[in-house]
């Protein structure tokens, strides 16, 4: 099996910062994602993902730090969240994080939440590892005031 290459990509004016590290299993998407054409920032991406599912870390950390994306952004999020879903290492645990501005996280209720994590509990329904989801509520300078997990 070809060993995967880590990818990193400094961020743009309408592109994430990407940091995809197999070794390790920590993949992050940080800052605003609205590429203009999102099939070309993110297929190779998508691509990496599926390979990356067939030789995984120990476990997998999937964070979405994005405080601004358009709609085909988070398409192509979901199929990269889908191809991690496919892990079928015994015992491997797939943690998604999701970072929210401190105030819309303190104001967020139940119900609030469930609308937030409704389409990663979509995407990873029939997962063949195991899923948490990792909330943060951080301030402007992106550091972590409050946490909860939920696993799935």
């Amino acid at each position: 099996m070809v060993k995967l290459k880590d990818i990193k990509i400094e961020a743009g004016s309408k592109t994430p910062q990407v940091s995809f590290i197999a070794g390790t299993g920590n993949l992050s998407f940080t800052g605003k994602s609205l590429p203009e054409n999102a099939s070309g920032f993110f297929e190779p991406l998508y691509k990496w993902a599926v390979e990356y599912a067939k030789s995984p870390a120990e476990s997998t950390n999937l964070k979405f730090n994005v405080d601004y994306f358009n709609t085909s952004s988070v398409i192509w999020m979901g199929k990269i969240l889908k191809a991690l879903t496919k892990i079928k290492k015994n015992e491997h645990i797939l943690f998604v994080h999701l970072y929210f501005d401190i105030e819309e996280y303190d104001s967020m209720g139940e119900e609030d939440v469930r609308e937030s994590l409704s389409p990663f509990l979509d995407v990873t329904a029939d997962a063949t590892c195991s899923v948490g989801i990792r909330l943060y509520g951080i301030d402007d300078d992106g550091n972590t005031l409050k946490e909860n997990i939920v696993l799935i």
